[in-house]
């Protein structure tokens, strides 16, 4: 099997329990504010271990780890982004 398939299921099945319905627990800008700071945690997590590997602190596959899961986030926040243009697109559209 692939590292990188290997790798994307991991993060999947780590992933996967903040995707079950819970607790309303605030709105929906509340939500927004909370999936960009762990956004910008992944990323500067991924930088940091990026750095100690360059400098010999930190082993192979912690890189590995780190950068996979900075590229699933980038990749997430990227087809997020898609649907967000696409609908507005598909909002001006509509006729009036």
């Amino acid at each position: 099997m692939d590292m990188k398939a290997i790798l994307a299921a991991q993060s999947y099945a780590q992933a996967r329990p903040a995707t079950l319905p819970g607790e309303s627990s605030g709105g929906l800008s509340e939500k927004f504010a909370q999936v960009a700071a762990s956004f910008t945690e992944t990323l500067q997590q991924g930088e940091q271990t990026a750095k100690a590997a360059m400098v010999g602190d930190a082993d192979p596959h912690a890189l590995v780890q780190a950068l996979a899961a900075t590229e699933l986030a980038v990749e997430t926040a990227v087809t997020i982004r898609d649907k967000v243009v696409e609908a507005y697109q598909e909002i001006l559209r509509m006729p009036v």
